[in-house]
């Protein structure tokens, strides 16, 4: 070894020494020795603000009871009595609240039925052929875009009624479906000086799985029904309008959602009777669809367990579809989202992503700004199993706790706070 070399070589020893002995720096230093920790200030009712004032009236227990009102009925699926039962009590709900103009949208749904290949085959006659198993691409994508990561576990549709424990949730969901007329209800806030223009604020009604269905979507139709109760006060005003919908047949493919695009995309903005100053349908701004609500764990652990709390640094995932036609104004409008929970959202922060997918604001993305708010990326998170209880026997109220409730309720304070704004809230005194 070269002289200049050893002297360098004594000099790194000699600095790499006096740091060993040194004290740790202070960002090393346990957080149990830097003092107590510090607690985050209680968020303060601005009373001169209408919007903070409305965000106030929101309430944790008010949300679960609304959900647990809805799991009476089961999972909900459509084409059942039980589904048409939660219909109803939807619509009984919405009037009691001061929404009375409720409406209904009726359609028909009626999938094609596939024949089943015979149990005996004629003798000579070919085996069905077996398709090939796809093998997994190296990089995968998700629905929506995004590419998975971490840990990842099946997912899929509970269809085994003996999955469920609890023989009474087995009876009531026992009832297959059957094609034929379905409906979806919903109710108006007409605003004062712009009736003719509104938003339009979603969740779906319907689930399936053997389970109540209480995420997916109980968790998504209560901040809808809980907006309409705040809305329909009397003393909210609002320059624009604003439409609550709980869509049904979301499950199957967005149904209901399609239907009404159907029978009302062409009755934007016309006034009916002419003259009177009403609009049955006014011009859509913005849809914002509420899907899977509660549950934010985490990825799960390199086992396929799922921790059991919810994690400390959960968040409210607001997608857009990148892909879309109005992908632009759909991510402006979900940035704005994000600026109404950092102000009015009391526990959890919002995340924005671009990967919209699989829920009721799907059909509208080539057509108006369309987002979702969910508990978790649709794409890479829930469909890479990260809410273990999706489409599941345990999608049941009782295995959620105030800890997953409360993200739901910080969802309703980002729509309720944004919407507000878009459509110009005021309070009457």
């Amino acid at each position: 070894m070269r002289p200049s070399s050893i002297l360098r070589r004594r000099a790194l020893l000699a600095v790499g020494a006096a740091a060993a002995l040194a004290p740790a720096a202070p960002f090393a230093t346990p957080l149990a020795a830097q003092g107590p920790v510090i607690r985050n200030a209680p968020v303060v009712i601005d009373s001169t603000d209408p919007v903070a004032v409305m965000v106030s009236r929101l309430d944790l227990e008010r949300y679960k009871a609304t959900i647990k009102g809805l799991t009476q009925f089961g999972d909900r699926r459509q084409g059942t009595k039980r589904n048409r039962d939660a219909v109803d009590w939807i619509e009984a709900q919405l009037k009691s609240y001061g929404c009375t103009n409720t409406e209904r949208i009726t359609y028909e749904y009626n999938p094609p039925q596939f024949a089943t290949p015979p149990a005996n085959p004629p003798a000579g006659a070919a085996a069905p052929a077996r398709p090939a198993t796809p093998r997994p691409a190296a990089n995968p994508t998700a629905q929506g875009g995004g590419r998975p990561r971490g840990v990842r576990t099946r997912t899929g549709v509970n269809s085994d009624s003996l999955a469920q424990p609890d023989a009474r949730l087995r009876a009531l969901n026992a009832e297959p479906t059957t094609p034929g007329q379905r409906q979806e209800v919903f109710c108006t806030k007409v605003g004062t000086t712009r009736p003719d223009e509104m938003y339009i604020v979603g969740g779906h009604m319907d689930g399936h799985g053997w389970g109540e269905a209480a995420n997916d979507d109980a968790s998504g139709t209560a901040i809808v029904m809980e907006l309409a109760r705040i809305f329909s006060d009397p003393a909210v005003q609002t320059e624009r309008s604003v439409r609550f919908i709980l869509w049904n047949n979301e499950e199957t493919g967005l149904n209901g959602a399609r239907a009404y695009i159907a029978q009302r995309e062409k009755l934007q903005g016309i006034e009916n009777p002419r003259g009177s100053g009403k609009y049955p349908e006014p011009k859509w701004l913005g849809m914002v669809q509420h899907d899977m609500m509660l549950f934010d764990h985490g990825m799960p652990n390199p086992d396929g367990t799922m921790r059991k709390e919810q994690r400390p640094e959960a968040d409210v995932n607001i997608e857009f579809q990148i892909d879309s036609k109005m992908s632009k104004q759909s991510m402006e409008l979900a940035f704005l989202f994000h600026r109404a929970n950092s102000k009015y959202a009391t526990d959890y922060p919002a995340q924005v992503g671009p990967h919209m997918t699989n829920t009721d604001s799907g059909p509208f993305q080539d057509l108006i700004p369309a987002i979702s708010l969910r508990e978790n990326e649709r794409g890479t998170q829930v469909g890479s199993g990260w809410d273990p209880h999706w489409h599941q026997p345990t999608d049941v109220f009782a295995t959620f706790s105030d800890a997953d409730f409360r993200l739901g309720l910080n969802a309703a304070q980002t729509t309720l706070g944004a919407i507000a704004k878009l459509v110009g809230s005021t309070l009457k005194k």
